[in-house]
């Protein structure tokens, strides 16, 4: 796998402060090899120009970026699409190759997101997309594990409330038996007397 690039190729990726980045790439550069086969022979009649161009310039401004905490992707030759997801949103993510893709080591990688059913984000034609796939996998992995964490934090934090309250309640609950004890004892001597009077002649 390649190691994060220190060229200009990726000023357009804004990373936070703690935040690194592990690997980024184009498409691989055979993944052109269709796009050539078909263009350069209609070049002889200026068709293929146009096809063989577009597919460079998409080549060239296409970008992903994995880093610590998102994955990222670039498209757009006149304008710049930057999409962004962070790990703890990832669900699933997979990698298929074509026979020409496996020949030449590169292959599409898919990644979904909860609550969307689907791939919300796919990197086309990358270099070595087994190792690519691993790489976000275990990133997610580390954090869906740092969420369960604070899930954790957070229900230990709810039971103490609970028992606090149960506390209050049990507290609260005290004076009105004692209470209610006193005034049993205050009807036990009118009860008493009544008695004594129904005994006298």
């Amino acid at each position: 796998m390649n190691t994060p690039p220190t060229d200009g190729q990726f000023e357009w990726l804004t990373l936070d402060e703690d935040e690194e980045m592990l690997w980024g790439e184009t498409p691989h550069r055979f993944s052109l090899v269709s796009s050539l086969v078909i263009g350069i022979p209609l070049c002889l009649v200026l068709v293929g120009i146009p096809i063989v161009v577009s597919a460079y310039l998409h080549h060239t401004n296409t970008n992903y970026v994995v880093t610590t905490a998102a994955v990222y992707k670039k498209t757009g030759i006149f304008s710049r699409n930057v999409q962004r997801i962070e790990f703890d949103k990832v669900q699933n993510t997979s990698y298929q190759q074509s026979m020409i893709g496996s020949y030449f080591g590169y292959g599409t990688v898919d990644i979904a997101t909860a609550g969307t059913g689907g791939v919300e984000m796919r990197f086309r034609s990358v270099a070595e997309p087994r190792e690519v796939q691993t790489l976000i996998n275990e990133r997610s992995s580390e954090a869906h594990g740092g969420s369960s964490d604070e899930a954790d934090v957070l229900d230990e934090i709810l039971a103490e409330l609970r028992a606090i309250r149960r506390t209050v309640e049990t507290n609260e609950s005290v004076p009105q038996i004692e209470r209610g004890r006193d005034r049993a004892d205050e009807r036990i001597p009118e009860s008493e007397n009544r008695t004594e009077n129904d005994k006298e002649p």
